[in-house]
């Protein structure tokens, strides 16, 4: 027989045998500590939570049996039941007030749920070291699957755990490779000693490494990372988002700069991305708090003797609402947690002597905002303190005022510092927070919106200790006028003491300013417990706000009230 015939046959043999093969990769990410379905700020059911993603991981697994369930990180801080655990239930040390009735609550909640559910990695996220190196060490023992983070090293000298670069799983005969990816930019947020003895390079470059490394060690037959940072442009415009720290974001890097990747689900943002392809690398961001799941699935052809080859690769997001029902056994195992929780959250503390809400928060001065400046200047002994409406829909009710309302006014776990600047970064640490606003470009300001859908709103910081305006009329840079500090103009050279967060100090949001000052104190507490604890001997909240900030003209404020309230403009049906 000739040669090309036998050649032909072996080619048709090999495509008649050649079986396709389906891997499912599953990621979730910024959990942020939510395992139920219910907003513990509202004390209201919420389309949230791993017990209602649990069920659609279920689901994807009755399918088939070649998943891999992967999660991009921020796991164990953000919600106050993580919180609770973190802070007193791991030593069992409970709050004033706060009976301990149920069994030891030793495991970390989200661990714990995510063992049971057969997590295969989880790169590690920068919130990871909000409550220090103990913290994170006991949550990383309690999970049984690898945390990741190609990028993070251990210091010469260090005492700490090295952090595993990727994972290889073999998955219906298929070689998968997750490398771990995680925002260089922790140390511009967090407390130095939270995270002493890591190191955070180049996320782009640790990429590149781990792909050549696997390449030279384990030829798998599909690379993924799995980021802990998400994406510094609008991928249909090419325009950069502002306010990021430099190399925070690098996942279109990794993917335009990194040869041999195949796809990248990622985190950090709490946006959400269904599926794009940048080149031939496929991404996908699920939403933040457990909101969606992201699946994507890769086929790939099979023939015996031969590698396998990817043929296609597609990813959708599967919202959380589209589970018939939360996982009973994700349920049980959170409940104790959740029950603590709910029993701290409705302790009072103190009281508000009339109807108070953060609605117009972020477009002119409010009696709820001013509370926590209250607090943050008393502590910190400050001159100026800066703080931002974190959380617009909380409301305080005239009466008793719980420690779930405490929290969902101030939602995150910052600390507070006291930091030697002068009239300079007051002036520039305002224009900064005015980019919040569009320019009001005519004296009836019709050009709405003028919040920018850019500038994520928490990042509006206000000044308290000052009486300043800002002029929409003014082009960015040049808005904040009439800067007073008692009583007098407030020169850039007047030295002052600033009350500001921990993040802020880092230079989240733009605030790169703070930096320059010099740490004179530092609470190591948490701001909301600081609140707690100010408002529990005063027995009183403010009842209205001293107006010292506002924004002009008049009609770009009136402009901004109706948007803030979602009421349309004059005129519009």
């Amino acid at each position: 027989m000739p040669r090309w015939r036998i050649l032909f046959f072996l080619v048709v043999s090999r495509v008649l045998n050649a079986e396709p093969v389906t891997i499912t990769v599953l990621a979730t990410t910024d959990l942020h500590g939510n395992l139920f379905p219910y907003d513990y700020f509202t004390a209201s059911p919420a389309d949230r939570g791993l017990a209602g993603i649990a069920t659609l991981i279920r689901a994807a697994r009755a399918e088939s049996s070649h998943v891999l369930l992967i999660d991009c990180g921020d796991a164990i801080q953000g919600s106050p039941l993580e919180g609770l655990y973190q802070r007193y239930a791991r030593d069992g040390r409970l709050p004033p007030g706060l009976a301990f009735t149920g069994p030891a609550l030793r495991a970390d909640p989200m661990m714990l749920a995510m063992n049971e559910l057969g997590y295969d990695a989880m790169t590690v996220g920068n919130h990871e070291y909000n409550f220090g190196l103990a913290n994170f060490e006991k949550a990383r023992h309690d999970a049984r699957f690898p945390w990741l983070s190609a990028n993070t090293e251990v210091e010469p000298g260090s005492r700490a755990r090295p952090l595993d670069r990727y994972v290889i799983k073999t998955v219906g005969g298929i070689k998968v490779a997750v490398i771990g990816i995680t925002t260089p930019s922790v140390p511009a947020w967090e407390k130095p000693e939270n995270y002493a003895g890591y190191r955070f390079g180049d996320g782009v470059e640790a990429a590149r490494k781990s792909v050549a490394g696997l390449r030279a060690q384990h030829q798998p037959d599909l690379i993924l990372v799995a980021a802990h940072a998400g994406l510094d442009r609008d991928l249909d415009t090419g325009r950069i988002f502002a306010g990021s720290v430099p190399g925070e974001n690098m996942v279109y890097q990794i993917a335009t700069q990194v040869e041999g990747i195949d796809a990248i689900v990622f985190g950090h943002t709490h946006q959400q991305l269904a599926g794009e392809r940048v080149g031939k690398v496929l991404l996908a961001q699920a939403k933040n708090w457990g909101m969606s799941i992201a699946r994507l699935d890769f086929v790939f052809e099979t023939a015996p003797g031969a590698r396998p080859r990817l043929q296609s690769s597609s990813s959708r997001l599967i919202p959380a609402n589209a589970a018939a029902a939360p996982d009973a056994r994700i349920l049980e195992l959170a409940r104790p947690y959740h029950e603590l929780t709910e029993r701290f959250l409705n302790l009072p503390f103190a009281a508000s002597p009339a109807a108070l809400d953060a609605a117009l928060s972020r477009v002119r001065d409010t009696a709820l905002i001013d509370a926590v400046h209250a607090v943050q200047l008393h502590y910190a002994r400050a001159d100026i303190s800066f703080a931002s409406a974190f959380n617009p829909r909380v409301r305080f009710d005239k009466g008793p005022v719980t420690v779930r309302q405490a929290s969902a006014l101030y939602v995150y776990d910052n600390e507070l510092y006291a930091i030697e600047g002068d009239g300079r970064m007051v002036r520039e640490a305002l224009e900064n927070a005015a980019r919040y606003f569009r320019s009001c470009a005519d004296p009836d300001c019709t050009n709405r919106p003028l919040i920018r859908s850019d500038v994520i709103g928490y990042n509006f910081d206000m000044a308290q200790g000052v009486e300043y305006e800002i002029d929409l009329g003014k082009p960015e840079g040049s808005r904040v006028r009439t800067l007073t500090w008692r009583g007098r103009p407030l020169g850039d050279q007047q030295r002052v003491r600033i009350a500001v967060n921990h993040y802020r100090y880092g230079g989240s949001g733009g605030y790169t300013m703070f930096r320059r000052g010099k740490i004179v104190w530092r609470s190591h507490r948490e701001i909301r417990d600081l609140l707690i604890d100010y408002y529990t001997r005063r027995k009183m909240f403010p009842a209205a706000a001293d107006n010292n900030w506002r924004i002009v003209p008049p009609a770009a404020a009136r402009s901004l009230e109706r948007e803030a309230r979602g009421d349309p403009a004059p005129g519009d049906r």
